[in-house]
């Protein structure tokens, strides 16, 4: 139900995937850092409770923005969820399944 690994329904990564460290919020893990280079509210629509745009837009003013900075700073200790980020100087609390829709490309030194 809450598998941590997102699933690639109907979704294909945006460029730059090819070299490997390009990946789904919901799949990084503590410690690892980067950059948002995409936001797309597009996967397992009926998880959500609201639908595809208002996730998006939520997502947007949370400041989950192309360009912010993030580094994942604590995971739940069931199923490893939700997942606390610090997004440029804000922290934030997030669900897996509501990280998958955010892209992110880890740091080399992390990745």
């Amino acid at each position: 139900m809450f598998d941590t690994v997102a699933d690639p329904v109907n979704a294909t990564p945006p460029e730059g995937a090819a070299d490997g460290r390009l990946v789904r919020l919901s799949t990084a893990r503590p410690g690892e850092a980067g950059v948002i280079v995409d936001v797309r509210a597009e996967s397992h629509p009926a998880d959500h409770g609201v639908d595809v745009e208002e996730l998006q837009r939520r997502l947007l003013e949370f400041g989950f923005v192309e360009g912010a900075r993030l580094e994942v700073l604590h995971e739940g200790a069931i199923r490893h969820d939700p997942i606390a980020v610090k997004l440029d100087d804000m922290r934030v609390a997030l669900r897996r399944r509501d990280a998958e829709d955010v892209w992110v490309l880890l740091d080399k030194s992390r990745a």
